[in-house]
């Protein structure tokens, strides 16, 4: 039988999503706990591969097991052994053919960002000391949905297949007088993708790239072209959409 699970987690002290063989992963924990617990070796698949320092407000991955679970008990007990910083929201039965990564439709990211200092911001969002014109920035996010190869924002040397991605919204959000996020949805994202668009953004609300600019850095599809990459901690993956939606336990 196969399930999913619903999860969130803080990606602070996490070397990303995927196990790694020197570095503490949310994977690893999540495998090591389903183990723990189900008294068998347990390998887990995720939706996606967030990387050292990101965020997720949602999660989903998937394991098999030939035993059938108490999918609430089962929730409240990865509850009460994982770290304080991963928690489990559901654990639902799904159709064998249903992949965590392969299955969902489009993934969701929001990037957040700050313009005045404060001291209660710093951990999950990203301090811009300079101004910014938005307006710009939201005109150059909206060229996003027009294309679809954005090796420009793929990290360097990875091993992907393709650089294709189809972006369906790409726009900045006010959420008060200094606060902003960054909301991007796409039916699959690159390695290090959401900031590198983000700083080739800030680059054009600093005007230092003009909209023209900005689609000449897609088109050209070199890395070396687009702006830094920008800090982990302000990422988070906010949302995944399947084809079903899932039977909800409590976790």
């Amino acid at each position: 039988m196969r399930y999913f699970i619903t999860l969130s987690y803080d990606g602070t002290h996490y070397h990303g999503w995927q196990v790694q063989p020197n570095g503490v992963s949310v994977q690893g924990e999540l495998q090591r706990c389903l183990s723990l617990l189900m008294r068998s070796e347990v390998t887990v698949t995720g939706a996606g591969r967030t990387d050292a320092g990101v965020h997720a407000r949602m999660m989903m991955a998937h394991f098999d097991t030939d035993t059938e679970l108490d999918c609430r008990q089962l929730a409240y007990k990865l509850n009460r052994v994982l770290p304080f910083d991963i928690a489990v929201q559901s654990v639902a039965p799904v159709d064998a053919d249903l992949h965590a990564r392969f299955s969902a439709i489009s993934r969701t990211y929001h990037y957040y960002i700050y313009t005045q200092k404060t001291p209660f911001e710093r951990h999950y969002a990203c301090y811009m000391h300079y101004d910014l014109d938005f307006a710009l920035m939201n005109q150059a996010a909206a060229t996003l949905l027009n294309y679809e190869d954005f090796g420009a924002f793929c990290k360097a040397h990875t091993d992907v297949k393709t650089t294709l991605c189809k972006v369906t919204k790409a726009e900045w959000h006010q959420t008060s007088a200094t606060t902003w996020y960054f909301e991007i949805t796409a039916n699959r994202f690159l390695r290090n993708m959401v900031r590198a668009v983000v700083g080739t953004l800030i680059e054009v609300g600093r005007h230092r790239l003009s909209l023209e600019d900005f689609k000449r850095v897609i088109e050209g599809r070199k890395r070396s072209d687009a702006g830094e990459s920008m800090p982990a901690n302000a990422l988070f993956l906010e949302n995944i959409v399947y084809p079903i939606t899932f039977q909800q336990s409590c976790g």
